[in-house]
């Protein structure tokens, strides 16, 4: 077989769409099996896994070849940043660190692993980059939350100071409990607050009601 039947025959592998739902597979498999990590599991059930840990990355390591001999151009390969996270991905995943003290480090590099999805599902990539070009957009929005957060934060502290320091002691404090009333975190804290706030405003409410 020489080195243009092999060119020709990456080609078409890579470019199968069989072969990407295979790789794609293997991919969520590689992220069940992290899952699997995290239980008690006995020591045996773990030494499998550890082999079908192996088995995967080299299967990401043959598809990963595949891609680079099928690529026409190999200079053009490595400027794209979805091979290049690819690529390193897989080749930290061959170091064998497992037993020593970067075993951290090599389960968070099969973590990302998962990753990979995106560089195999053409919508998941248009979605991630249409959101990074949204990003300076989205800072505008924060800018903005922040405006409005600072102010009912200054004016709540400035209100209601007095009646409880703890939520409402200064600016930061002030800040932080609308955060929390926003994402409804330990909502239970705030009850007996609301109702105080209720009974202080209500004789104002009446008032203009009776005007």
């Amino acid at each position: 077989m020489d080195l243009s039947t092999i060119k020709s025959f990456s080609f078409k592998l890579k470019h199968n769409k069989i072969f990407e739902l295979f790789v794609i597979s293997i991919i969520i498999l590689s992220a069940l099996l992290i899952g699997a990590k995290t239980y008690d599991i006995p020591a045996s059930a773990m030494s499998a896994l550890k082999v079908l840990d192996w088995f995967i990355t080299l299967i990401f390591l043959f598809e990963i070849v595949i891609r680079f001999i099928g690529e026409q151009n190999k200079k053009r390969f490595f400027t794209k940043g979805w091979n290049v996270f690819d690529t390193l991905i897989v080749l930290v995943s061959l170091i064998p660190i497992e037993d020593s003290e970067l075993a951290l480090i090599g389960r968070l590099i099969r973590i990302f692993r998962v990753m990979r999805m995106i560089s195999f599902i053409p919508e998941l990539r248009l979605l991630l980059n249409s959101l990074l070009r949204a990003l300076p957009q989205l800072g505008y929005v924060v800018l903005l939350m922040f405006i409005i957060f600072y102010i009912y934060a200054a004016v709540g502290s400035s209100f209601f100071n007095d009646i409880n320091s703890v939520l409402w002691g200064d600016i930061a404090i002030s800040m932080l409990t609308l955060f929390r009333v926003m994402t409804f975190e330990d909502w239970t804290d705030y009850l007996g607050l609301s109702f105080l706030l209720i009974m202080l405003t209500k004789p104002f409410f009446m008032v203009k009601m009776s005007t």
